[in-house]
């Protein structure tokens, strides 16, 4: 039993995708359960708006949890929020045990102590001042309203864990002194509700990034204290940035929600994540989601820095993009066409930005004239908006190629619109038109020799753009009428200049 355990104090990052991906693959792959748990005892930066931003992009990239928020199970609740009583109960427990005590004493008071230590050489740590008072002394400082926190006794001793990844891990808990758990009884703190939760909803195996490697032992002796089982840790290594500093929003590293706006897909988010931290032992590195469950263990984790490249993760992005059948392309760049209005929906119809109706095998034809040099679908409608629109604006300059002049662009259109028109109707395919086109170019009494003095005014009197699919694919996507129709619409721009 595994867990992603996220605050809702910000969107979800692509750090805490990494901790959710291994979390879910290692417990697919043992046949385990996959636990998500909401740790908002942070109320002041804990938001619903967080928390439904992590739903939604766990939801997105496929990491659909076997128990937690919206889908319940026998060890919830699966808030922190709706589980103070839970800690409440643990907390009188330490404290009635003598594991843990109340703490009065001032913040002011400890800040210079601390400080004192720090100028003097000295380890920061608690000085255990409070440690010594008894229940009654206690019970009659928290009548005066006297406020506290919870301490747990940090004995003076060696603590080492069995990292999955790392090995043998050590430290000296001398050095921690006495820690807050609580800052009061219905208050817990990370390190202590944290082990509550694992404890009660049965987690074996924590699975997390290094930068929680000091709070283990802290939570081992937590764990032994209240008679718990250890779990089992695994601490990942940092997701840096190129320069090998700690990722940050500079190295292009985006919320979850980011990626999905600008179009990239989960598939390929998933793929490149899990790289950062695991390989296969291979060279391999295109891998589906039920490729990664059989394929991924914690033993070919590595220890050391893994670098975040936003260019390898375009790469994965293009790949998956190229990878998909005609339909799929389609409805994964609905959403795209849909926000830009090239696109909109009357019931079951698709309808062009002239509320002209148009059918899916036609925006299955618009999107696969770039599926080969897409990296993003947000690309997508700056591309194809040309087969969406009905009259296109471009300067007519933009029609002439080189040293071309307006009668020569002119002669060049009428040449095309004579080819075209030649194309029987119910042949009208790229094919047809790039054969009609190549016999042409074929023939020695052809007036234009020249293939870009030809295709270059044609191709932009389709697209209005200076660059584009070609003009032979763009018109077989158009159809026949619509392209001898922007052919016209070109030949009258420059008609005038003529």
């Amino acid at each position: 039993r595994t867990r992603f355990a996220p605050s809702p104090t910000g969107f979800l990052h692509i750090g805490s995708v990494r901790t959710a991906l291994y979390n879910y693959l290692f417990a697919k792959k043992n046949n385990g359960i996959f636990v998500l748990r909401i740790e908002d005892t942070d109320q002041e930066r804990s938001t619903k708006e967080y928390e439904a931003d992590i739903l939604a992009g766990m939801k997105w990239l496929g990491l659909d949890w076997d128990e937690g928020p919206e889908k319940g199970g026998e060890y919830g609740p699966y808030r922190q929020s709706e589980r103070k009583g839970i800690y409440r109960r643990y907390l009188e427990k330490l404290i009635d045990e003598g594991y843990a005590y109340y703490c009065f004493c001032d913040k002011k008071e400890l800040e210079a102590k601390k400080n004192y230590q720090i100028s003097q050489g000295m380890v920061a740590k608690y000085d255990g001042k409070c440690a010594g008072l008894n229940k009654e002394q206690a019970a009659e400082k928290i009548s005066q309203g006297i406020p506290y926190v919870i301490r747990f006794r940090v004995p003076e001793e060696k603590i080492s864990f069995e990292d999955l990844i790392r090995g043998k891990v050590e430290f000296d808990c001398s050095l921690f002194g006495d820690m807050v758990i609580a800052t009061s009884l219905d208050s817990p703190l990370y390190n202590f509700a944290v082990v509550i939760d694992d404890y009660e909803m049965k987690i074996t195996h924590i699975i997390r990034g290094e930068d929680h490697i000091p709070n283990t032992p802290k939570q081992i002796l937590i764990q032994r204290a209240l008679g718990f089982p250890r779990t089992e840790f695994a601490h990942m290594p940092m997701i840096l940035g190129p320069d090998k500093s700690k990722l940050s929003k500079r190295h292009n590293a985006e919320p979850v929600n980011y990626y999905y706006k600008n179009g990239y897909l989960p598939e390929a988010i998933n793929n490149f994540i899990v790289f950062l931290g695991w390989n296969p032992g291979n060279e391999r590195e295109v891998f589906s989601k039920e490729e990664l469950i059989k394929e991924f263990s914690l033993e070919r984790c590595r220890k050391s820095g893994a670098i975040f490249n936003i260019q390898k993760l375009d790469w994965f992005n293009g790949v998956y993009i190229r990878n998909m059948n005609p339909e799929e392309l389609a409805n994964a760049s609905l959403p795209y066409l849909i926000a830009t209005n090239l696109i909109s929906k009357d019931g079951d119809n698709y309808l062009n930005r002239n509320k002209e109706k148009i059918d899916f095998a036609y925006i299955e034809k618009a999107v696969l004239l770039y599926r080969e040099r897409l990296i993003k679908l947000s690309e997508l409608p700056e591309l194809v908006d040309f087969l969406f629109v009905g009259d296109i604006a471009y300067p007519k300059e933009t029609l002439l190629w080189k040293s071309m002049s307006f009668e020569d662009a002119q002669t060049a259109l009428r040449e095309s619109e004579r080819l075209i028109k030649e194309i029987p109707d119910d042949t009208f395919s790229f094919s047809k038109i790039e054969s009609k086109f190549s016999e042409y170019f074929a023939n020695p009494n052809a007036s234009i020799t020249n293939r870009g003095y030809l295709l270059w005014p044609l191709r932009v009197s389709l697209t209005g753009k200076k660059a584009s699919c070609g003009p032979f694919e763009a018109a077989d996507a158009l159809g026949k009428k619509r392209t001898l129709d922007r052919i016209g619409q070109a030949i009258q721009k420059i008609s005038q200049e003529i």
